[in-house]
């Protein structure tokens, strides 16, 4: 595969959410700014129709209602309504403060591990179906691309398809992976994984783990025991849990992310199949909503199609103007 700029390739992902947004957000914009000058405020009619349009992309009650009030009270000293809207939904984006340095880590931001080893431990989480085994081996094989040393651990052992799913990305991907056999206590594989990645020198461990609902107790107290463990084979772990969520589930994502986030203790988000949904707004909603930063975007079912987030990037594919 060529190389292709992220933001071409964001750009596509995006075509459904765009083709909900862009014409009718463009008729918007084009009467907004040809019936006000500098300084005047945006008039009733032209504020609903930004409501209906946002809340159609998924974004959310919550960040609808943010964007729309400050677009609402702010006079335009010259910028275009489209300007405002992006302006303010980069405002959602930056005001999520990164809680942990991300999966790769960079040396002396994460303070947990002023001693810490030199493997970062990555718990990958989520229900089942959002594309969480898949992710991992596209995630290795960005890491490993980057320069990284992955190290996969297949810790969902109750599923004997799903370790040899991932045993198939490793491979494609070129990394090392830890697996056991079935039923075997996915904890236990967890320390064995991070205690093999530490004397073989890989960095970051990505632990896949059992795909779960988030209504189901029981499940979601062996990941709390899954944490443990990994704390004791390594001090601080594990250092980033991802959720990958479904970007085609919209507004219901956010229910899982907030049990998720009680359970596991989650510090960053993977969206993916953003290019099979009309519903890409919901990026907007887990940053406003829930404060977390989202890390990679999944844009295809390709192994390069797992993407660095940027929201830059994103506002500017998802508002592109096309007139």
């Amino acid at each position: 595969m060529g190389h292709v700029p992220i933001l071409d390739r964001l750009r596509d992902g995006l075509t459904r959410t765009k083709r909900r947004l862009v014409d009718r957000f463009d008729e918007i914009v084009r009467r907004a700014d040809g019936q006000t000058s500098g300084g005047d405020a945006i008039d009733v009619d032209t504020v609903e129709a930004l409501e209906e349009l946002l809340l159609s992309a998924d974004v959310g009650v919550a960040a609808t209602g943010r964007i729309v009030s400050a677009v609402a009270g702010r006079a335009r000293h010259g910028e275009s309504l489209r300007d405002l809207v992006k302006g303010e939904i980069l405002e959602i984006f930056g005001a999520v403060a990164p809680v942990a340095p991300g999966v790769g880590g960079r040396e002396g931001e994460d303070p947990r591990q002023s001693n810490g080893p030199p493997s970062r431990v990555v718990l990958v989480v989520g229900v089942n179906g959002t594309g969480k085994t898949t992710t991992v081996g596209k995630l290795a094989n960005l890491l490993k691309a980057s320069g990284k040393r992955p190290l996969v651990c297949a810790a969902d052992t109750f599923r004997a398809a799903a370790v040899e799913q991932l045993a198939i990305w490793a491979e494609r991907a070129d990394v090392e992976i830890i697996r056991s056999g079935d039923g075997a206590d996915p904890a236990a594989v967890v320390f064995d994984a991070i205690q093999a990645g530490q004397a073989r020198g890989c960095d970051p461990i990505l632990i896949d783990t059992a795909g779960r609902l988030h209504t189901r107790a029981n499940l979601m107290s062996e990941l709390d025991k899954i944490r443990r463990v990994a704390w004791r084979a390594s001090e601080g772990a594990p250092h980033e849990v991802l959720l990958v969520l479904d970007a085609t589930v919209g507004q219901n994502g956010l229910t899982q992310a907030r049990e998720f986030t009680s359970a596991a203790g989650v510090t960053g988000v993977v969206l993916t199949k953003l290019d099979g949904t009309a519903k890409g707004g919901v990026a907007v909603a887990i940053a406003h909503d829930l404060k977390l930063p989202i890390r990679y975007v999944g844009i295809g079912e390709g192994m390069e199609d797992l993407i660095p987030f940027s929201p830059q990037e994103y506002v500017d594919a998802l508002f592109q103007q096309q007139w």
